[in-house]
């Protein structure tokens, strides 16, 4: 079956987080630098592929949930995925949000043509506290990470895109996600398990 996606005006490229209080918020754009802040704070990751979402049209809003982490995505025309990735029917915002919030999330964030082929786009991170971020993405590939730098949360994630200069695929273009990365408290049994593994560690170092 053809599944076919809307074609609207494009909207302006905008990547937004909202965020309880007033978190401090960092910026990183190498998921190994972002693991490894996360890791130091603390925290565990939990990682949302979409690959277990059938492909083709979905009703919004449309969610799932890893670990501890329940998500909801959500778009005035509707939900489309292909292939373990998540966008939009139409060219629009698509709104992420999580409960309960998270102290970090990332993202492999780009776009796509009608045609679900991908599409060079410039993209800007707006956050709650007035930070912003603009950056390119061309691919899946791309990666672009945030960190509550205290325990504030982060509870929604938006995504707008529009055609980088130079890009000369057909337009409109639509925000696309490939993964999403949460970075949460580990639960207190996860914490101990830590805990001992270390102690081990410890132990045989000294020993």
């Amino acid at each position: 079956m053809l599944n076919i996606r809307h074609f609207l005006p494009a909207a302006t490229l905008l990547v937004a987080i909202s965020s309880s209080a007033n978190a401090a918020i960092v910026v990183y754009t190498s998921q190994g630098l972002w693991n490894s802040a996360v890791a130091n704070a603390g925290l565990a990751v939990e990682t949302e592929t979409f690959n277990q979402v059938a492909d083709g049209v979905h009703a919004s809003p449309f969610g799932g949930s890893t670990a501890s982490v329940a998500w909801s995505a959500s778009a005035s025309e509707g939900l489309f995925a292909q292939d373990g990735v998540l966008s939009t029917n139409a060219p629009e915002t698509l709104t992420f949000t999580f409960t309960p919030g998270v102290r970090a999330v990332a993202g492999n964030f780009f776009g796509t043509d009608i045609d679900f082929n991908n599409a060079s786009v410039i993209f800007t991170v707006a956050l709650s506290n007035g930070t912003s971020y603009t950056g390119e993405a061309s691919s899946p590939a791309s990666f672009t990470g945030f960190r509550s730098t205290t325990a504030a949360t982060i509870s929604s994630l938006s995504i707008d895109v529009e055609p980088a200069q130079g890009f000369t695929g057909p337009s409109p273009v639509y925000p696309s996600v490939d993964n999403l990365y949460f970075g949460v408290v580990p639960a207190p049994g996860a914490l101990a398990l830590l805990g001992a593994a270390g102690l081990i560690g410890l132990r045989r170092r000294r020993n």
